[in-house]
């Protein structure tokens, strides 16, 4: 019995540091600011934001948005590639590097003829981090896009009443 004892009085502290530990890293990550340069130099992506909605659109409508974003690095900044999550999603981005300071956008195009909510993602490869494959980001764009009113049309051979009798 003592030894049982023991043995749950050991798996309870370990558990409890096990927790104070994921706790102060989540602290010390949460506290970080996400979009900083990197300690040891290279390009930065900053975006002004990472989500776009087009709020209740009808049908049609302008169906481009852009992500502004800024290189906060100290090296130019190459966004090697941006996929949309579907074909409705068209991500139109700088191909030339962006100069350390320099800001630019993604123009983003929606198909704006479907009616109906959406969420849509536009995931970016940059040079930004240590992998030669590139960094990844995902952006975001969402909305609902109502259908056009219907025009009701009147047949020609009815007789209108405003015709004179």
């Amino acid at each position: 019995m003592k030894n049982v004892l023991f043995l749950v009085f050991c798996m309870l502290i370990a558990s409890m540091s096990f927790a104070q530990t994921k706790s102060v890293d989540a602290k010390s990550k949460a506290a970080k600011p996400a979009m900083e340069a990197p300690a040891d130099g290279g390009p930065a992506m900053e975006l002004e934001r990472t989500k776009v909605d087009y709020g209740t659109i009808e049908q049609d409508s302008d169906p481009y948005r852009y992500f502004k974003f800024k290189n906060t690095g100290d090296a130019p900044l190459v966004i090697k590639h941006a996929k949309g999550s579907c074909g409705c999603t068209v991500p139109d981005y700088p191909k030339e590097p962006i100069m350390p300071g320099q800001e630019s956008e993604i123009k983003v195009k929606y198909a704006t003829n479907r009616p109906g909510p959406f969420t849509k993602t536009i995931t970016l490869t940059t040079n930004e981090g240590e992998d030669p494959k590139g960094m990844k980001r995902v952006i975001t764009i969402t909305g609902k896009v109502t259908p056009k009113p219907k025009e009701v049309s009147v047949p020609e051979s009815s007789p209108s009443i405003f015709a004179p009798k």
